[in-house]
């Protein structure tokens, strides 16, 4: 069904049609938002992320190669703006910091909500926030591959085309990431 919209979008987009295009970003923008908020832990830098991508995408949208799937696309130009925010600054945001234009609130009350309550959102759970920490924590190789697993639930093989590599090597890194993410966490559990 949304392969169909998406394929429907696209050819519009293709043609020059700019509310085909608003529709795309209409249907990635949180998608895109929550990707690159989960793999840089900054608000800001998310919003930059998103704008980004959609930039890049409709400068290079007849380089779009129909026989790939266009969620695909994207989540590939996102990802690797994100891995490459990251090989510049080496220094973390840590969630529990807070935030200097922001008084009193901390990198959780940051985080977007998925249609969760106020008090839940304000209420994330210890072990969310110490799984949070642990994935911020994982070398950008290992960190862009679990968060495309397990936050925004890809398979292995859209992973792969993703980020341009075998299956067995994101085989190997989500089992890497998972060893990476157990020994972190086993201590605090």
């Amino acid at each position: 069904m949304v392969d169909n919209i998406e394929n429907r979008l696209t050819k519009l987009a293709l043609k020059g049609d700019q509310r085909a295009f608003a529709e795309i970003v209409e249907l990635y923008k949180d998608k895109i938002y929550h990707l690159a908020y989960r793999m840089l832990s900054n608000r800001h830098e998310a919003e930059d992320i998103v704008q980004e991508t959609f930039l890049r995408v409709y400068r290079n949208l007849d380089r779009y190669d129909q026989n790939q799937k266009f969620s695909t696309w994207i989540y590939r130009i996102a990802t690797n703006l994100c891995i490459d925010r990251l090989r510049k600054k080496k220094p973390t945001y840590s969630l529990d910091a807070e935030m200097n234009d922001q008084e009193g609130m901390d990198g959780y009350s940051m985080i977007p909500s998925d249609n969760r309550t106020p008090e839940s959102e304000a209420l994330l759970s210890e072990t969310q926030q110490i799984i949070y920490q642990a994935i911020d924590s994982l070398p950008a190789k290992y960190k862009s591959v679990m968060i495309l697993r397990y936050l925004q639930d890809l398979s292995l093989q859209e992973i792969s085309d993703v980020l341009g590599m075998p299956v067995t090597t994101i085989k190997t890194r989500v089992h890497r990431g998972r060893e990476f993410l157990r020994k972190k966490l086993e201590p605090k559990m």
